[in-house]
């Protein structure tokens, strides 16, 4: 099993991202690192190896989020590139994933806001590498969320980068296909995980747990999923979180052959059981989060009318309760009406 994370190392990783706000000298007066210079893994490495631990005062302030959206967007092509790499000579470039990639998702689940970021991550192209790289994103800001610490964290982002990576081998024609596949086609496509899985546990300094994600986050708590049928007890909590994350991107993303669904009606779905049994604690404290950043937020209902949306139901946080003019109107207790639409 390769190691995790030293306990000096994740307490440094709350850095990775972001940008220095002032140049880094060795004591002997030798340049390391320039000013707005953006910190990855290695860096950290190299100023612990020279007595320098960072404090708030040496970070930048961060950007403008239309900044930080567009280095997100750039970790897409980043991704699109390693992962073709990987389908053509099978290594993965494991270094350069946690220096240009990840300090990108790391600066963008901490200082955008939710609903930018989910709409940043929306697929309209390239799904399959946008894929991962959300999935990545949307599973940070989760840990984040579930108070995981630094070392967790780094491994769960990790392995959801990653999570999709055995579909490299995975035949282009399958992968790509605009139509239904056939079951035959599926059972192959399902193999991704064992392929993810065995890619990933051969890779020098990866943890097995993310490894463990990219087998396991076709599982379902109740023992229906894949490759391997487990139930919830044998199912890694990170695995857990990438699952929620993983089908949440997917239904929320448009393909070829269906359209986006709303994020909130994903949230119902998946909250109320409708697409498989998840980790309730999970799930629980995505929708909530999800919903709270939506209070202030203007909507329009099934029944055509417009509210806002003004507090949240903590037994189902998928009706909440929304103010029309002077009225207000409980959907926990008008099964008929749902949101339709955020408006604007």
């Amino acid at each position: 099993m390769n190691p995790e994370p030293s306990s000096r190392e994740a307490s440094a990783l709350k850095w990775v991202g972001k940008r220095l706000g002032r140049d880094l000298f060795k004591p002997n007066g030798v340049l390391i690192l320039n000013a707005s210079h953006r910190l990855s893994p290695d860096d950290l490495s190299r100023l612990a190896e020279h007595g320098i631990v960072l404090s708030e005062q040496d970070i930048e302030k961060p950007k403008h989020e239309s900044e930080i959206l567009r280095a997100l967007e750039q970790s897409v092509s980043q991704m699109e590139d390693i992962f073709k790499n990987i389908r053509l000579k099978g290594q993965i470039p494991l270094l350069e994933i946690r220096n240009e990639v990840l300090p990108a998702i790391y600066e963008s689940t901490e200082n955008v806001r939710v609903f930018p970021l989910l709409l940043s991550l929306q697929a309209k192209d390239e799904y399959t590498y946008r894929h991962n790289v959300a999935v990545g994103a949307i599973s940070s800001m989760l840990g984040r969320w579930l108070g995981l610490p630094e070392n967790e964290l780094a491994v769960l982002t990790v392995g959801a980068l990653l999570h999709d990576v055995g579909k490299m081998r995975v035949p282009e024609s399958i992968l790509n296909k605009k139509g239904k596949l056939t079951d035959e086609e599926y059972d192959i496509m399902k193999k991704h995980t064992i392929y993810g899985y065995e890619m990933l546990q051969s890779c020098v300094g990866l943890s097995r747990r993310s490894a463990l994600i990219a087998l396991q986050h076709h599982e379902r708590d109740d023992g229906t999923g894949y490759p391997l049928r487990i139930a919830s007890d044998k199912i890694d909590y990170l695995s857990k979180i990438v699952s929620v994350a993983d089908v949440f991107h997917a239904l929320s993303s448009n393909r070829v052959y269906r359209a986006a669904s709303p994020f909130y009606e994903i949230l119902h779905r998946m909250y109320t059981g409708t697409l498989g049994p998840f980790d309730r604690a999970i799930l629980r404290t995505f929708t909530r989060r999800l919903m709270n950043a939506l209070v202030g937020s203007e909507v329009e209902l099934t029944d055509g009318r417009v509210g806002k949306v003004v507090l949240i139901n903590p037994v189902d946080p998928t009706r909440p309760l929304i103010q029309i003019g002077r009225q207000f109107l409980d959907l926990s207790r008008e099964p008929g009406i749902r949101m339709e639409q955020i408006v604007g």
